[in-house]
């Protein structure tokens, strides 16, 4: 166990921890970033291989480094897991490697953080980047357990080569669930299955995408643009590629099959189909539960809006603005957290 008392110990190593790590450096406070992962920081290494940022480079910067690229390239997910390897090699974060955190206790002023290694370092204050995209949500579905095919959440998804010919079904309705079962019906018949029809949102306005417009409006900075953009929240954003790709049913969609068979799905309509493999793209939950005895968390695993301990979050989807949770977010969040917790310390 260090017997260094540290002003803040980030954990995750993602582009929230980073951008987190970046602000307290600037506030020349003592700090050290836990990463559970020996060989990359974060996520972003373990999503599909085509994944592609909806954002262009010029708004998916972290504070105090550009992504290169410029307004009209959208980044790849290998170029993003470059961009925070350059990142955090170019500020020389103190980045303590293959530390999962299971448990955070406190006596006095002071928490002591453990990890799975059976590491013990102490704190006067968290912050908690530890990724609202790791532990997978799906949904309980009579018959799941009698299901004999393959069952998969996107985070277990990388390309279309092992479904080749299969017949698949892709759960969602999102960004994720129409990008990856476009790009898997290329090789195989697919369909996406959803709870209400999907809906398709301009990528570009005016020849501008709508990230530039977001930025220039401020409307992710003001209370009423959050309040409008989360209305309006659902839906995927398309430049005409995807939608036109579901019209020609290159995927096909479907209404929410209702329960599982022993080979397939039951459909809405009863009727039966066998399926060899169904991808569920459906979200995540919390992942936070080493936080437990910190009395931080409610019944659902999520941070509690008043918190008296010197803990504090980030990456959480809509925090504080519809771009938290996404790497152009990620440092406005990160500069609110870092603020707050220097005026307890």
């Amino acid at each position: 166990m260090e017997n260094i008392i540290y002003d803040c110990i980030v954990i995750g190593g993602g582009q929230s921890g980073l951008a987190a790590a970046y602000y307290l450096q600037q506030a020349r406070r003592s700090f050290i970033l836990l990463e559970k992962s020996e060989e990359h920081l974060g996520s972003w290494a373990n999503y599909y291989d085509s994944l592609t940022l909806f954002s262009p480079a010029a708004y998916s910067s972290l504070p105090g480094l550009i992504f290169p690229g410029g307004a009209n390239y959208y980044p790849r997910r290998d170029e993003v897991v470059q961009y925070l390897i350059s990142y955090a090699a170019t500020f020389k974060f103190p980045i303590y490697s293959g530390q999962e955190v299971i448990k955070g206790d406190k006596e006095g002023n002071i928490y002591t953080v453990h990890t799975l290694s059976g590491e013990k370092f102490l704190t006067r204050s968290i912050i908690c980047a530890s990724g609202a995209f790791v532990n997978p949500r799906i949904p309980d579905i009579p018959g799941m357990d009698q299901f004999k095919g393959e069952m998969l959440h996107a985070k277990d998804y990388r390309n279309e080569a092992e479904f080749k010919n299969k017949r698949i079904v892709v759960v969602g309705g999102g960004n994720s669930a129409v990008q990856i079962a476009v790009e898997l019906a290329r090789a195989a018949h697919v369909t996406i299955a959803s709870r209400s029809p999907i809906k398709f949102k301009p990528q570009v306005i005016a020849g501008k995408d709508i990230h530039f417009w977001l930025t220039i409006l401020r409307l992710d900075q003001s209370t009423w643009g959050k309040r409008l953009l989360q209305k309006n929240s659902e839906g995927v954003l398309d430049n005409g590629f995807y939608k036109d790709a579901i019209d020609k049913n290159r995927p096909d969609t479907k209404n929410m099959f209702k329960a599982f068979t022993e080979k397939g799905v039951v459909w809405s309509d009863d009727a039966r189909e066998d399926v060899d493999a169904v991808i569920f793209a459906t979200g995540y939950i919390p992942n936070f539960e080493y936080l437990n005895g910190l009395n931080v968390l409610d019944s659902l695993g999520n941070p509690l809006k008043q918190i008296d301990e010197n803990i504090h979050f980030v990456g959480i989807p809509w925090q504080t603005s519809f771009a938290s949770a996404t790497i152009r977010g990620a440092g406005e969040d990160a500069k609110k957290a870092v603020l707050a917790l220097a005026k307890k310390l």
